[in-house]
């Protein structure tokens, strides 16, 4: 059997998976500096905070995501939620026009982008 401890973004989907979410920012907040050009680990560490509701501290891992990795569809998606929660729309349609770009039969960002830009 191969450690988690091995395998450290391993073990920190493990405890978000398990609900343990105050262990999982610890552990993510000790890995961080490790992974701090790894775009998986800033969407996972993003995707916990989206998980707590705290938009604020999700923002600036899915960013970091974005800027190592500006083609993860998956993860411009979760972005444009959390610049809507803040009420950030025109960041909110700068992700919308990249999926449109990256995914053009993406009609779910299409129509996003259509409402945000008819606001």
């Amino acid at each position: 059997m191969v450690s988690l401890f091995r395998y450290p973004k391993r073990r920190l989907k493990k405890l978000i998976r398990e609900g343990e979410y105050v262990q999982a920012i610890q552990l993510g907040d000790s890995l961080e500096s490790k992974f701090s050009n790894d775009p998986d680990f800033m969407f996972i560490m993003g995707g916990l905070y989206v998980i707590l509701e705290d938009s604020e501290k999700a923002l600036p891992y899915f960013e970091k995501a974005v800027q190592l990795d500006n083609n993860d569809v998956e993860t411009l998606k979760i972005k444009t939620d959390v610049h809507l929660d803040l009420q950030q729309k025109n960041e909110a349609i700068i992700c919308c026009k990249r999926i449109v770009e990256l995914e053009p039969k993406n009609y779910q960002a299409k129509e996003l982008l259509e409402e945000l830009e008819n606001l």
